[in-house]
């Protein structure tokens, strides 16, 4: 019962905080991972219980009374960047499910100190890089694959490092690419999802009590995200990812 009210809570957590600005793998992937999943499993598991959050939030963004339309990014229309998501969340995904346990384990505080980083400073780099550097349609397209490679592999911060890749190919405003990128996210975990069903990489066990929390997390999050000032979600979601990357550091390298 403890661990299902833990797993509820982490769930409930992930959801609100994918809702609001993305990264609530950081919470639910460790979640996991504390109540005895394997890494590679804790991953795919999280990423399957998440999709019910994001697809929660995916409805609130475009029923609430704030909701604003998808937009596209760096001159590309949304439809192109949802190809290039699904493109690169198949072949990330893939790519996962061929990677040794011991190396997952050893690339993820990486991975979480890239999403970090990239997400506490995008806005500043974004300025000085937009001012020297002017990406086409094409290479902005090459970097929603990217992330989409990013999602389908790890997923973690998934989120959080679209906004922050975003941040530096366009001046954009935080609130309102949040439904874009909701639904963008949600459709490269999808296929994702349907890889690791297949490879039967997912403890539905866990999984489930998960993915219950994340669901309405995901649409009181959505809720919540329509309200909150940028800076409030900015501070919130970087503070809870610093911490998570120095716990897997300390955890991979102890």
């Amino acid at each position: 019962m403890i661990q299902t009210l833990f797993l509820l809570f982490a769930g409930f957590a992930a959801g609100t905080m994918n809702a609001i600005a993305g990264g609530g793998s950081f919470v639910s992937f460790p979640a996991l991972v504390a109540v005895g999943v394997p890494a590679v499993a804790a991953n795919a598991s999280s990423t399957v219980a998440l999709v019910s959050g994001t697809l929660a939030s995916s409805w609130a963004y475009s029923t609430g009374p704030y909701r604003v339309g998808l937009v596209g990014v760096g001159g590309l229309r949304f439809r192109d960047l949802l190809v290039a998501s699904v493109a690169g969340g198949f072949s990330g995904a893939v790519l996962l499910l061929s990677t040794p346990a011991a190396t997952f384990d050893a690339v993820i505080p990486w991975l979480l100190l890239l999403a970090t980083f990239v997400f506490a400073f995008g806005s500043r780099l974004g300025v000085a890089l937009r001012s020297r550097v002017r990406l086409g349609r094409g290479g902005v397209l090459v970097v929603q694959f990217v992330l989409g490679v990013y999602g389908g592999y790890f997923g973690g911060a998934v989120g959080l490092m679209t906004m922050a890749a975003w941040m530096l190919l366009d001046a954009i405003d935080l609130k309102a690419m949040n439904p874009a990128r909701t639904l963008l996210t949600s459709a490269m975990n999808l296929v994702a999802v349907l890889c690791f069903v297949v490879a039967r990489k997912v403890w539905w066990a866990q999984t489930l009590v998960v993915l219950v929390g994340a669901l309405a997390g995901g649409y009181v999050g959505a809720r919540i995200g329509q309200r909150l000032p940028p800076a409030v979600v900015r501070a919130v979601v970087t503070l809870v990812t610093v911490g998570m990357t120095v716990t897997f550091f300390v955890r991979a390298y102890r």
